[in-house]
């Protein structure tokens, strides 16, 4: 069934002057516009396309990616404010997602950003924003668990660190001694899953964990070197403020990979910082 706020992947049914009228399993059909479609494109092709309600209230596709889906959080900029709400950059081109007043919490400003929840509304059937996270995010039923791989949003800072969404369906916090990069409020990461508390909290690292995280990070170190012509100011003795800023790594894990370079020769230790030896 069609339905906005969506990804599909529909079949062309028939080509039109307006454009292409795409086609569900089920017969239903939308049309996608002739500025995304090309004079290549016949009957039964297959095309993957995003549904959303016009400025008349009829479905409509486009082949452009919203930053934005149903069921998904993400910070957005809001363009424009009206008395019946703001309407925020979603990624398309000549459409807004609307922010409906009720679906606001605290004051909304034109020109910031604010992390919204993307759903559909139950009497329109539009997507819409909100701000109210609470009824679609929590940690009654977790869905993930330890060391699982997850997407993370940045949605506020604390004293104690970062609380995050997580999968667009949890909340998560990353602390600030497992930070070893900066963030920002609404940057989009890979994360993985720390801890999960007994009373539900979920604590994220934007590092693997054990020899995993050893392993990537030993690629990074290797690239980093690549980067700075075989040098890098820093050695086992360094400062972990300093090895963080430098590789984004904890001193812990940084000492393990200097061990496997090490062991394996391809660099040497000196009182000024690690070296990488040619072949």
């Amino acid at each position: 069934m069609l339905k906005a706020g969506r990804t599909h992947r529909l079949t062309v049914s028939r080509i039109t002057e307006h454009g292409l009228y795409l086609q569900d399993e089920e017969q239903q059909e939308v049309l996608l516009p002739n500025r995304y479609t090309s004079l290549t494109d016949q009957v039964g092709d297959e095309k993957e396309v995003f549904v959303y309600h016009d400025s008349e209230d009829r479905l409509v596709a486009t082949t452009e990616t919203p930053t934005i889906r149903v069921g998904e959080a993400a910070a957005l900029k809001v363009v424009d404010k009206t008395v019946h709400g703001a309407f925020l950059d979603w990624g398309l081109v000549g459409k807004d997602l609307f922010l409906p007043n009720r679906n606001q919490q605290g004051g909304i400003l034109a020109g910031h950003s604010y992390i919204v929840y993307a759903y559909e509304d139950n009497i329109t059937g539009r997507c819409v924003a909100t701000t109210k996270l609470k009824s679609f995010i929590d940690n009654e039923l977790i869905s993930v668990n330890v060391r699982d791989e997850v997407d993370v949003l940045i949605a506020s800072e604390s004293p104690i660190g970062y609380r995050v969404i997580v999968n667009n369906r949890h909340w998560g916090m990353i602390y600030r001694n497992q930070l070893f990069r900066p963030v920002q409020i609404g940057e989009r990461a890979k994360g993985y899953v720390r801890r999960i508390t007994e009373d539900g909290r979920i604590d994220i690292s934007l590092q693997q964990q054990g020899f995993a995280q050893v392993k990537d990070s030993v690629e990074v170190l290797r690239a980093l070197l690549r980067e700075h012509d075989g040098f890098l100011p820093i050695n086992d003795n360094s400062d972990p403020q300093e090895v963080a800023r430098l590789t984004q790594m904890s001193k812990k894990v940084f000492k393990r990979c200097l061990g496997m370079l090490l062991k394996n020769r391809e660099v040497e230790q000196t009182e000024e910082g690690i070296k990488q030896i040619r072949a």
